[in-house]
């Protein structure tokens, strides 16, 4: 699953001509990724605690994706200084493994957990009695963390086998190496396929049907139709923005490189750089998304941090003369 073309020996350094104006403008992405991005989780995740402790399954998810945004988050700073030194990493190889390793770690973690979340939600409103016995705590659990197992293990099985001991090559880029090779290449059509093209027939799948159920169930109000519509409609917009453009130049790069060959592909590389960096950038948008995504179509969560926002205004007017008793009563009542 990792980018694989850290280590080329065929490396031509002077394939892709790197500009400041470039890196200024994916340093301004991950600047507003790494503040959104740490703010939104940082707000969201004491109130996704509170609806695991509730036995809510969503909650899990919703946490599993809260950290995984979270590790990533934290290497954002080191993107951003890299961009800021104009494409040059002086920070050590071991940091450059690290960064990469947590940035592809939590692309594809995010992408198949969306794509359970809405297997699981399919499920529920498909087939409620039927799927009732499986969907419990334990189960979410043992979900989450064979998704990580089998990302984390995959991107570990990659390092090694590439030999990522020196992830720099000798104008000091981090996993930033131009033109790929066939082996890369080759990588990179098969993880376009099964971590981008699979996920999203799944999940297409899953959203065609939810809201065609729900729309024919007479038990759900109209307002329960939205959020559903709400939900379909934000994790493909979630796809369609943040990993569609960079899987789609992954894939272009790639079927390219097989027509023109490896000498011949720089020219292309040249053409292609800033779109490809750009859409890696906005992929990084899907910490921010995340969060504020499943707040909105959750009713507990949202409803829990209105509660802690009420608490937190209580706090601030108790010992006032100007607070209203009826404030007052309308704030117990929601605790």
């Amino acid at each position: 699953m990792m980018m694989m073309n850290a280590t080329s020996n065929t490396t031509n350094t002077s394939c892709v001509i790197m500009t400041q104006s470039a890196g200024n403008l994916l340093m301004s992405i991950y600047i507003i990724a790494f503040i959104l991005g740490l703010m939104f989780n940082l707000v969201t995740i004491g109130p996704i605690i509170q609806q695991i402790c509730r036995r809510n399954v969503l909650g899990i998810y919703l946490l599993s994706l809260s950290i995984s945004d979270l590790l990533y988050i934290l290497t954002m700073p080191l993107w951003i200084y890299y961009f800021s030194k104009n494409h040059f990493w002086d920070l050590g190889q071991g940091l450059c493994s690290l960064a990469g390793f947590f940035y592809y770690s939590n692309l594809y973690i995010s992408i198949f957990l969306l794509c359970w979340i809405s297997i699981d939600r399919c499920l529920a409103i498909t087939f409620p009695l039927r799927v009732q016995a499986f969907r419990r705590q334990r189960y979410a659990w043992i979900i989450c963390g064979l998704v990580y197992i089998f990302v984390m293990a995959l991107h570990c099985l990659v390092l090694y086998l590439d030999k990522l001991s020196d992830p720099l090559d000798n104008q000091n880029r981090c996993y930033e190496t131009f033109p790929m090779t066939e082996r890369i290449a080759m990588f990179n059509l098969i993880r376009v396929g099964i971590g981008f093209l699979l996920p999203l027939v799944v999940i297409s799948v899953c959203y065609w049907l939810i809201p065609n159920k729900v729309q024919q169930s007479r038990g759900v109000d109209e307002q329960g139709k939205r959020k559903v519509r709400l939900l379909s409609m934000g994790v493909i917009g979630i796809f369609s923005f943040c990993f569609a453009p960079y899987h789609i130049l992954l894939m272009v790069r790639s079927i390219a490189f097989f027509s023109v060959g490896e000498k011949e592909s720089c020219y292309f590389e040249q053409t292609m750089y800033i779109p490809f960096t750009c859409s890696l950038a906005l992929s990084s948008l899907n910490s921010v998304v995340d969060p504020v995504l499943y707040v909105l179509a959750s009713n507990g969560v949202r409803e829990d941090m209105r509660l802690i926002c009420c608490k937190n205004k209580q706090r601030q007017m108790t010992g006032s003369p100007l607070v209203d008793s009826k404030w007052k009563t309308r704030v117990t009542n929601l605790s």
